[in-house]
């Protein structure tokens, strides 16, 4: 089998089955774990996969930077952000992390609402400016340009400071098996720290997050209280997820 051949055997498998053992598919096809490793190696250099021990997940879509992620699922951010805007009660504090989908939250929220929006993303304050009676607390830090968001040191002590109702968290990877993944570890780092000072912390999931993962951990799927998704029912991600106890919020 060629190099060629072999890849777009292993992509295949990936959509199919939404995960790759390493040494179970060389088995399969009479091929070294070696030479099944280093394809694996090859395409997640190319962004076409993540490889995690023993095999390789689904790359997601997701980590670009913010710019380009824009114009990503739309839709089904719209979706999961008017779901999640619900969660967003009067009267209680909640912070709301950076990035496309928080932001389409930001917007969600209705124009009267009384709340205090605690965020460490310049974009998603400027978007509450409209809210005459939502008070936003914005914490600061070393601007990470590629997500807009604040991070590091003095972000992560700002959050310290902080005890909300609720976290909303954006992600760029839901897996059963991979959990919370983002793509940068500082960003991991801060989405930890912020959802340790909220009484419950949902995670975000927009179509293309769905079933992928990306570098760095954020939190174990066992630490929200649930995950706010417009993906069917049916998707052998969210039926593993169900299967482990995890509370699905259908956008």
């Amino acid at each position: 089998m060629l190099t060629a051949q072999r890849r777009d055997v292993l992509l295949d498998r990936l959509h199919r089955d939404g995960r790759i053992v390493a040494k179970d598919l060389a088995a399969e096809l009479g091929l070294s774990p070696d030479t099944v490793r280093r394809d694996l190696r090859d395409l997640a250099q190319a962004g076409l996969c993540q490889r995690v021990y023993g095999g390789a997940l689904p790359a997601s879509p997701a980590v670009g930077d913010l710019a380009s992620r824009r114009g990503v699922s739309v839709a089904s951010k719209d979706r999961v952000a008017s779901a999640a805007a619900r969660l967003v009660t009067p009267g209680c504090t909640a912070i709301l992390d950076g990035g496309t989908t928080t932001l389409a939250v930001a917007r969600a929220l209705p124009p009267d609402l009384d709340a205090t929006i605690v965020t460490h993303s310049p974009g998603v304050a400027a978007a509450l400016v409209e809210h005459p009676r939502v008070e936003v607390v914005v914490l600061g830090g070393r601007l990470f340009k590629h997500s807009g968001v604040a991070c590091g040191a003095a972000a992560v002590e700002a959050a310290e400071r902080v005890t909300a109702d609720v976290f909303l968290l954006g992600v760029t990877g839901v897996h059963h098996t991979a959990g919370l993944t983002t793509g940068d570890a500082d960003e991991a780092a801060m989405k930890r720290a912020l959802a340790r000072r909220a009484a419950d912390t949902f995670a975000l999931a927009s179509a293309e997050k769905v079933g992928a993962a990306s570098r760095f951990a954020v939190l174990p799927l066992d630490e929200v209280a649930g995950v706010v998704t417009d993906v069917a029912d049916d998707d052998p991600t969210l039926v593993e997820l169900r299967r482990a106890g995890i509370a699905l919020l259908p956008a």
